[in-house]
């Protein structure tokens, strides 16, 4: 049964499950790939770019260049991306998958999926229910950030 409780802290549930999510998809990741959800997550990102620059990669995963920097050698290195020299100069990187990178990103994409889809049925609510809401919330999340909330207030989370 929901109490009033649901009202007052449901943002710090959702940050919990956020970070319980993370460190579920690490373990998964870890047992049945041997990478981090973190490099996953940097893999999924080139991908969904097909190019993406060192400097575009940190900003979608919220950390350091000289963090992707790392990461990006370790991932050359294992051969699941490409770091080449940006053909307009200076000191860019141009990071882009490799075939085994791709493949990569597929498999551990669907296993992840398929993972959360049975929790989501486990905990009773429906799958796309929830799909639903939880694009609804990052709209109106990226509206507000853009400050054209729908609503016509500017709120921020």
């Amino acid at each position: 049964m929901l109490t009033s409780r649901v009202a007052d802290d449901l943002s710090f549930d959702l940050h919990t499950l956020t970070a319980r999510l993370d460190r579920s998809a690490d373990r998964i990741l870890q047992a049945g790939y041997d990478v981090s959800y973190r490099r996953f997550r940097a893999l999924l990102i080139v991908g969904e770019l097909g190019t993406a620059t060192q400097r575009a990669l940190a900003e979608a995963l919220g950390v350091s260049e000289p963090s992707v920097s790392r990461m990006a050698g370790v991932l050359a290195e294992t051969g699941l991306l490409e770091v080449q020299a940006d053909p307009g100069g200076g000191n860019r990187r141009r990071l882009s998958l490799t075939p085994p990178g791709k493949n990569l990103v597929e498999q551990c994409r669907d296993l992840l999926e398929r993972r959360f889809a049975g929790l989501v049925n486990r905990s009773g609510v429906p799958y796309n229910d929830y799909a639903r809401h939880t694009q609804l919330l990052i709209a109106a999340l990226d509206a507000s950030e853009r400050g054209n909330n729908p609503r016509g207030r500017r709120d921020h989370a």
